[in-house]
């Protein structure tokens, strides 16, 4: 494995492996769903990366980058869908109440299911520009000069999504685990105020991206 392949893998397993929007976003429908759920979601932010690649690959991110009014859109967009997350498990813990929907790896869980966990992971993915930004401006530092752009941005673009999913994955079985003790109605309104707050700060570090 070549020095730039290996840095690019370092770069992207500290990226991943920070606490963000994905990770909260993961725990807050890990905690609601199950694991199935937590998976959808790792699944969801997975497919919004590789959306935001694939456009960075093909140059559309710098048409993004170009157009102010655009950019605001995604960006508002994203803010406000990731605030209104965070109310509602700012709700959720101010009443203390968990809508049971039989067992699973969780024990008493939500009724979310994978399809709307999938759906908030992209949507969550695609509403920050960040990523774009992220994208168009690190894959292209590891593109060897001899190599064809598109097919190797692809390529690394599509490692960096495979490790965000494994990585959230796991983190949505490391949350299964804990179940048990994360079911506790005390722990439970504990780590829905504390994931909501989280949600919402990030929406608002959202709205206050610049390019």
């Amino acid at each position: 494995m070549d020095t730039p392949l290996l840095l690019f893998l370092g770069v992207s397993a500290i990226v991943i492996m920070t606490p963000g929007q994905d990770t909260a976003l993961s725990l807050r429908n890990t905690m609601a769903g199950g694991r199935s759920a937590g998976i959808a979601t790792a699944a969801g932010v997975a497919t919004g990366q590789l959306i935001w690649a694939v456009s960075a690959a093909l140059g559309l991110v710098a048409i993004l980058a170009a157009a102010d009014t655009l950019f605001a859109a995604i960006k508002y967009a994203g803010a406000a869908y990731l605030i209104f997350l965070g109310i509602q498990s700012l709700k959720a813990a101010l009443r203390g109440t968990v809508q049971k929907a039989g067992r699973d790896d969780l024990g008493a869980i939500d009724c979310l299911s994978t399809t709307k966990a999938f759906t908030q992971g992209i949507v969550s993915n695609l509403g920050n520009p960040k990523m774009a930004i992220f994208f168009a401006s690190l894959l292209p530092q590891f593109v060897p000069q001899e190599a064809p752009a598109f097919a190797a941005m692809m390529g690394l673009g599509v490692v960096f999504c495979a490790m965000t999913l494994l990585w959230l994955s796991f983190y949505a079985f490391c949350v299964t685990w804990a179940g048990q003790f994360l079911q506790r109605p005390k722990v439970r309104r504990y780590v829905d105020g504390i994931t909501g707050m989280a949600l919402i700060g990030l929406g608002l570090r959202v709205s206050l991206l610049d390019k």
